[in-house]
């Protein structure tokens, strides 16, 4: 499979993780639109939000719920945006279900144009900053 994230489920591609379960994994966005932009995606392959099974549907918005109030603590941030987009025609570029989410600050104008970390040390600070310790 040539799946970037079926590689990066399967640790074959290396990830900024901030999260993982038996059913998914969520790591910081290589281009964010905002810095701590993170994705939750499914580990089984499944290409459409309609494809998804119910089941793992439902574990996977109860991460991104969870996640995301971890995100307005931790990071802290005003809000954030959920983003899950389904077929190129609606610029999903990876064909495997995931979630966006995306930290919003009040007084910062939406800007939906990919940025950048300023280096891999400044990527490592965010994921430091966001990984989700259950133990």
């Amino acid at each position: 499979m040539n799946c970037i994230f079926c590689k990066i489920v399967d640790g074959s591609i290396p990830s900024s993780k901030i999260y993982e379960d038996d059913h998914v994994v969520a790591f910081l966005d290589i281009s964010p639109f905002e810095k701590g932009h993170f994705l939750v995606v499914p580990k089984c392959h499944v290409a459409l939000l309609t494809e998804l099974p119910a089941e793992l549907l439902t574990h996977t918005i109860s991460v991104v719920q969870r996640l995301s109030a971890h995100l307005l603590k931790c990071l802290p941030c005003d809000g954030f945006n959920l983003l899950q987009n389904n077929g190129s025609c609606a610029t999903q570029t990876v064909p495997h279900v995931h979630f966006h989410i995306i930290p919003r600050f009040n007084g910062k104008a939406l800007n939906w144009i990919s940025g950048a970390y300023a280096s891999g040390e400044e990527m490592k600070l965010f994921q430091a900053r966001l990984t989700v310790n259950e133990k």
